[in-house]
């Protein structure tokens, strides 16, 4: 019996890549760098923002200034992670069944500890149960310490959890932890790389994920 749903963030029920690209090109642009696409980003994504800086900066790049351009989209990003970030269509809506029902939630993000707490906190206050960032010394997903720390907090075994993700990052995290899992077309990954890692449970708009929600819940 499912007793509790696992959220990634970013692509899943957060459309963050505005925000994130433009964190990521101002880095860059101080450096001297040449900016990266929407595409682009979008595609540097999933492993949190060590990696996403890392595959932004030119190949080459040498690890000093890679540490500096990374020090300032920290800096940036937390005071403007909001401001066209949004959610996706109906996904509040759907935290708000999911309670209602006595159904527990949590996200768990490679995004900081900090920074998914202060974007929980602004767009779904009150709607989860648990919200797991990345902390020092927890290695980051697809490892499976981070789903751990989840299923503790939120007091379920991995057998009364389903995971909800977006990436293949995602997808791996799912197969490392032991998790069942849907995967929503509407993120930062095509359906052919999701295919090719491994999905096999796809839902298109907040309406199918709620109906497959639900009668996995019932089951």
């Amino acid at each position: 019996m499912i007793k509790a749903v696992i959220f990634d963030m970013d692509g899943t029920i957060l459309d963050t890549l505005e925000d994130l690209r433009s964190s990521v090109n101002y880095a860059l642009k101080i450096h001297g760098f040449p900016e990266r696409s929407t595409e682009e980003v979008r595609q540097f994504l999933g492993n949190g923002m060590v990696k996403l800086i890392e595959r932004a900066v030119p190949e080459g790049t040498d690890e000093d200034k890679v540490q500096s351009v990374l020090n300032a989209h920290k800096e940036y990003y937390p005071l403007h992670c909001t401001e066209k970030t949004k959610s996706y269509p109906g996904i509040p809506e759907l935290l708000s069944d999911l309670k209602s029902a006595g159904i527990k939630t949590a996200v768990v993000s490679n995004k900081t500890d900090k920074n998914v707490k202060t974007l929980v906190n602004d767009y779904f206050k009150g709607l989860f149960t648990v919200s797991v960032g990345a902390r020092e010394g927890v290695p980051r997903k697809p490892a499976p310490e981070m789903m751990d720390i989840a299923l503790s907090e939120l007091g379920v075994s991995k057998e009364e959890a389903l995971y909800i993700g977006d990436s293949d990052v995602d997808v791996e995290t799912a197969r490392n932890s032991g998790l069942k899992m849907i995967t929503v077309l509407w993120g930062f990954r095509d359906k052919d790389q999701l295919v090719n890692a491994g999905a096999d449970l796809f839902v298109s708009d907040h309406t199918e994920l709620k109906s497959l929600l639900f009668s996995m819940i019932d089951s």
